[in-house]
């Protein structure tokens, strides 16, 4: 096995085999240039497209500020069936009126054109600074370069031109074993700030050569997604932008059946793969020094979700994290917040288990002696673990994956546009 999977909470299927490189599944092709959007004149305009129908499936942010090339494509995209998808970065093309809907509909026109298909089936996205139009004549002129650069080698030029503070590309191929043969699937993904659980704010694209039926692919997608984008945060913020394409071309001349072996092992390799590119963005949540996961059980499914989202989200518990600071009053300061009592309800201790790494630091609310010298040192790692349990009859259990807050966050979000 490569490089790529590095999280010890990331089980690596079997029939998994990660490829070098940047290799996309049979049938695609795909490009990245520099169209002069950004003003570092880095790549900031790609283009991927299916040279035969597929079987697509699409998620997008849960805003109620959505972007320009969300709208469009949510109204005007075939989502079962996406041959194409052009993204910008540098412009997110959001908060821009008619204006910004006019222009995401020369990019897919213009996506169309070069790619030679329908423009209902070619899917818009954009991500960088908020409310600026963006610069056509670039995007244009890019997508005519982008057009002619296609290639089946294009997967890292892709991925390299849909950054914005990412410290670098997200990208994997995989080949998968099943029984009638071997598919690959690949990812491109973007992503470091401005990440919710409310599924993350990032983009995200999946190709793969395997055949699969649109609902399907929807399923497959679906569940995917909320094992692993659903759960994880850098900052609590959402996006306007938030988008994940699937798309299966079947190239590969290998049937993935509904219901069937072949179904669950490919659905084991694309949850794993999306579930290490989610903890790939938390990792690099600008200027992230490491990843927590916190482990809520106990109490009902309400409850178990407002504690993990409480200390993921906690700039407490954030920043003793980034400090390799065993620092458990910020845990418990959390999960009280998340269980306070209604106003004018009689209060009564908080009966809660808290353990670090595996040490117990807490129980039923209170402080236990513990080993602070073997437990310093464990949150030194990169990658810390918070189990949590609540008191009651319940047993709801849920996850959630968190960045650490540094300086560097501070820095780059203080001089984002300036």
């Amino acid at each position: 096995m490569g490089t790529f999977f590095r999280s010890r909470w990331v089980d690596v299927p079997a029939a998994v085999t990660e490829l070098a490189g940047a290799v996309l599944p049979a049938g695609f092709r795909a490009a990245g240039v520099a169209a002069g959007i950004k003003e570092s004149g880095a790549p900031d305009l790609a283009l991927i497209v299916s040279d035969r129908p597929t079987a697509s499936a699409a998620r997008f942010s849960r805003t109620g500020a959505p972007s320009a090339p969300v709208l469009l494509t949510r109204r005007r995209t075939e989502l079962g069936e996406i041959r194409a998808v052009v993204v910008n970065s540098g412009n997110a093309n959001a908060a821009t009126g008619n204006r910004g809907l006019e222009d995401a509909a020369k990019m897919q026109g213009g996506a169309a054109i070069v790619c030679g298909v329908s423009e209902r089936h070619v899917a818009v996205a954009s991500t960088g600074v908020i409310g600026v139009p963006l610069p056509m004549n670039r995007v244009m002129s890019g997508l005519a370069a982008a057009g002619r650069g296609l290639s089946p080698d294009g997967g890292g030029a892709f991925a390299e031109a849909i950054r914005t503070t990412d410290a670098h590309p997200k990208q994997i191929s995989l080949q998968v074993a099943l029984s009638g043969g071997t598919v690959t699937l690949a990812v491109q993904a973007k992503g470091a700030g401005m990440i919710s659980p409310r599924f993350a704010t990032l983009l995200v694209f999946i190709q793969t050569d395997a055949e699969l039926d649109a609902d399907e692919a929807d399923l497959l997608l679906s569940v995917c997604t909320k094992r692993s984008f659903d759960r994880i945060s850098v900052d609590g913020q959402l996006s306007t932008s938030d988008t994940i394409i699937l798309q299966a071309n079947g190239a590969s001349g290998v049937r993935v059946e509904p219901e069937s072996g072949d179904e669950r092992i490919f659905g084991e390799a694309l949850d794993a793969v999306l579930r290490q590119i989610a903890l790939a963005v938390i990792a690099d949540g600008e200027g992230a020094r490491r990843v927590g996961r916190v482990v809520v059980r106990g109490g009902d499914d309400e409850a178990v979700t407002r504690v993990a989202h409480a200390v993921a989200d906690s700039p407490l518990v954030k920043t003793a994290l980034y400090g390799g600071d065993p620092n458990w009053g910020r845990i418990i300061q959390a999960v009280g917040a998340a269980l306070a009592a209604p106003a004018g309800a009689a209060a009564a201790p908080l009966a809660v288990d808290i353990a670090i790494e595996g040490v117990t630091v807490c129980a039923g609310g209170s402080f236990v002696v513990h080993d602070a010298a073997a437990l310093a040192a464990a949150v030194q790692r990169s990658e810390v673990e918070y189990e949590i349990t609540l008191g009651g009859a319940e047993a709801a259990e849920t996850e959630r994956y968190f960045s650490d807050l540094g300086h560097e966050y501070v820095t780059i979000n203080a001089d984002y546009t300036t």
